[in-house]
């Protein structure tokens, strides 16, 4: 996929209508259901809806499969603009960008034709099944092994965080090769919902990411060979070449959009007509608190534009220094963007900060932005770092 900006035509329109305006109008529908998804933990589907019919969901299926043909920094850029909106919503559609990209990049000529034309038709939403029980995490390994049926594979697969897993048209399921001889040699492969049995287990009431609707499911099915995304066992280098860098960049987009957006909502606040006559401009405090939210926002933007550019112009993404780039951007965004809110919080006050239904949002903003050194745990990529570390003994820098 070529890392050029290029001008992308919605679906079914036969009209050139810019990226900006196809978020623009997820991002609104978005914001009129927010607060009700937080509040019943559902999953957005209004949001969904638009970014089904807008085309959006074909973000990077290449033209030639009736996508928008966009790149990786367009992603980048819709998800900061949705995460100023709705963390869940943005988060949604990063992780489904980054399963359209496994496809696209290393999927076969028969798996491409099956899923590609669906994706950038809006009929096809794509949900992640990486998580398993008992492994710690550990996205290289796998428990559950593929069965082999004829010429199927047999799925039977326990996950117990599939993001909008209830909604999805369609999964890339992580599980070890039908032989593999050890955990390690894991296979990636796609199954239509239409091929899969699927069981919900237990209930979604998480403390943020409410509208995620990361229930815990069990799905079991067969579907042909082909549907094997890369080759047999190699998971790993699609991992390092699309799953790590792309769930990075969309991650830290969606938490810098969040983090953005309160920001932005803050210093409006403090500069209406209602509440100017009420602050201390000359207030020290304030005036700190406010250059430090900031500055750990321009400092994850600066970051997440440099691994943007390595991620488009590297076609080796497993070295060192672009591995350690890219986890640093992970953990930095993850602490920083929590951070600039939580500072925000205390900037502001309790009226302002954190209680539920100020125009701040901060609240909210606080609560989903705390899963993000959970989600791929910033202690476990800090484990990894250092190992790259190890191997970078010039430290030079992507």
């Amino acid at each position: 996929m070529s890392a050029a900006d290029v001008g992308v035509a919605a679906a079914g329109e036969g009209l050139e209508v810019p990226v900006a305006d196809l978020v623009a109008r997820v991002a609104e529908v978005a914001g009129e259901h927010r607060e009700r998804t937080d509040r019943e933990a559902a999953f957005p589907q209004d949001a969904l809806a638009e970014l089904r019919q807008g085309g959006l969901l074909g973000l990077l299926v290449p033209r030639e499969y009736g996508g928008l043909g966009g790149t990786v920094a367009d992603m980048v850029e819709a998800s900061i603009e949705l995460g100023r909106t709705d963390l869940s919503v943005a988060m949604i559609f990063a992780m489904h960008c980054q399963q359209v990209a496994a496809i696209a990049w290393h999927g076969g000529d028969r798996l491409r034709e099956l899923v590609l034309p669906r994706a950038a038709g809006g009929r096809c939403y794509l949900a992640s099944v990486t998580t398993e029980a008992g492994n710690g995490g550990d996205l290289l390994t796998a428990q559950a092994a593929l069965g082999v049926a004829g010429d199927d594979l047999v799925i039977d697969r326990f996950a117990p965080i599939v993001t909008g897993g209830e909604a999805a048209d369609g999964f890339l399921v992580k599980m070890r090769g039908a032989a593999a001889a050890s955990p390690n040699e894991v296979s990636l492969v796609y199954a239509d919902r239409a091929q899969l049995e699927i069981e919900r287990s237990g209930e979604w009431q998480p403390l943020g990411m409410r509208a995620s609707h990361s229930v815990a499911l069990r799905l079991r099915g067969r579907v042909p060979a082909y549907q094997i995304v890369g080759q047999p066992g190699g998971f790993a280098q699609i991992t390092s070449s699309v799953f790590a860098p792309m769930a990075h960049l969309g991650w830290s987009a969606a938490w810098l959009g969040t983090a953005a957006g309160a920001l932005s909502r803050v210093l409006r606040m403090l500069r209406s007509p209602k509440e100017r006559s009420r602050v201390d401009f000359g207030s020290e405090l304030l005036l700190t608190r406010l250059s430090r939210a900031r500055q750990r926002l321009d400092t994850v933007h600066a970051l997440l534009s440099a691994a943007t550019t390595s991620v488009t112009t590297h076609a080796d993404l497993s070295t060192p220094r672009i591995q350690l780039q890219l986890n640093a951007l992970k953990i930095t965004a993850a602490d920083e963007c929590y951070r600039a809110v939580d500072e925000l919080i205390d900037a502001v006050g309790m009226r302002h900060g954190y209680l539920r239904g100020s125009q701040t949002r901060l609240e909210q903003a606080l609560r989903d932005l705390r899963s993000a050194s959970l989600n791929y745990s910033n202690d476990r990529l800090h484990l990894a770092d250092g190992r790259l570390a190890l191997l970078d003994t010039e430290v030079r820098f992507a």
